[in-house]
């Protein structure tokens, strides 16, 4: 996941210890990570634009979106 995400291990850890990032494994104290829970951690992070989520955007009808944004 660090080559992935350009991140070094230690980053990857301190996102993990901070509680931030994908749901992970740990099997006999080695830390496993998913590939759907990345790609699924990836598309909570994905935004359409500075003001919306593309997850949002999904589950909210376009009018409820740009409720309260200058357009």
């Amino acid at each position: 996941m660090a080559d992935r995400w350009n991140k070094s291990e230690a980053t990857i850890e301190r996102y993990r210890s901070d509680g931030v990032g994908p749901r992970f494994l740990k099997i006999g104290g080695a830390v496993r990570y998913r590939l759907e829970d990345i790609e699924a951690f990836e598309r909570e992070c994905l935004y359409d634009n500075p003001h919306t989520r593309c997850a949002a955007s999904a589950s909210q009808s376009p009018s409820s979106i740009l409720q309260g944004v200058n357009v």
